[in-house]
């Protein structure tokens, strides 16, 4: 299985890297995991709502470069559906079972997902209604798909 994340900017903090550096690890005996960065738009810090889809659409454009028709894909939205650890284990388990062995996952920029990525996301996924640092968010969906790997081994790591 190949898991791969296409997300908007770079990580700099050392500690999000650190963590999902480890997850990554752990993950390695499950699936084949990598991350694809692609460039944030700048944009100044009060935007117009024109500016604002502007700025969507082309970190959209960049998102949707980085994905096969092939692949799965998740969006991390707040609106979409939330799951708990164990319905998403299942999920992924499914998933490959049914032939969907590349799946990607995408988090967005500061101001969220374009349209056309939603529209291409085969489902979306919410992690709750917070608002969440995207780095950090990196990191707790690194976790969360380890997690459902070992919830399908029957490991006592979830419990």
């Amino acid at each position: 299985m190949n898991i791969k994340f296409v997300v908007v900017g770079k990580l700099k903090e050392k500690y999000f890297k650190a963590g999902i550096e480890e997850y990554s690890k752990r993950l390695s005996r499950f699936c084949k995991f990598r991350i694809i960065e692609v460039p944030d738009e700048k944009a100044p810090e009060s935007l117009s709502e024109s500016e604002m889809n502007d700025v969507m659409d082309k970190e959209g454009t960049r998102i949707l470069d980085k994905i096969a028709d092939k692949e799965y894909v998740y969006a991390l939205a707040i609106l979409g559906k939330e799951r708990s650890s164990e319905e998403f284990a299942k999920e992924i388990d499914q998933l490959a079972t049914y032939g969907h062995s590349d799946i990607t996952f995408v988090i967005g920029g500061s101001l969220g997902l374009a349209p056309k990525v939603l529209k291409r996301a085969d489902t979306q996924i919410s992690f709750g209604r917070f608002t969440l640092p995207h780095q950090l968010m990196r990191l707790v969906l690194t976790e969360q798909i380890y997690r459902a790997f070992m919830i399908n081994e029957g490991s006592p790591y979830h419990k």
